[in-house]
């Protein structure tokens, strides 16, 4: 397999205001499935995949049929801009392509609504870094998460 390292592939740090200070390396196994499936060549997620923003309770929800698949949550910050804080996937339902697709649906929803994002996670930061074309929609003064320990 080409491409990052493992060491690479799961280094990530958190912002000091998240909260999470001294925690590195800290990713979960959910969270190294979802990043491998970003890494991996997965398959196009089911047709009948729909995405809905549920304002009321901060996530955006991924729908097959009449069952909610995967969600990411958020918060919003002012009227500009969006936490990104999580990602999660039914097991049965992960490296199909679900992960990457509810992102990009995301994303493709806060660059329609004109908003920028903070990151808070790994999940989000590496579809971003595989998807360079989105990187304009994190906020500078608030990125989030970042790759790699700090210097």
């Amino acid at each position: 397999m080409t491409g990052p390292t493992a060491s690479s592939r799961y280094a990530f740090q958190y912002p000091d205001e998240a909260g999470y200070r001294g925690r590195e390396d800290t990713l979960s196994q959910d969270q190294i499935v979802l990043i491998d499936e970003l890494h991996d060549d997965s398959p196009d997620p089911a047709s009948d995949l729909e995405v809905i923003n549920d304002e009321k309770t901060g996530i955006y929800e991924a729908i097959v049929g009449d069952r909610t698949v995967a969600g990411l949550s958020y918060t919003v910050t002012g009227d500009d801009r969006l936490v990104l804080l999580a990602v999660s996937v039914f097991p049965e339902f992960r490296r199909q392509g679900v992960a990457t697709e509810l992102i990009r649906r995301v994303l493709d929803d806060v660059r329609t609504q004109g908003k920028t994002v903070t990151i808070m996670c790994p999940i989000v930061r590496t579809f971003i870094e595989k998807n360079p074309g989105y990187a304009g929609l994190i906020d500078t003064r608030h990125p989030g998460v970042t790759k790699g320990p700090r210097s």
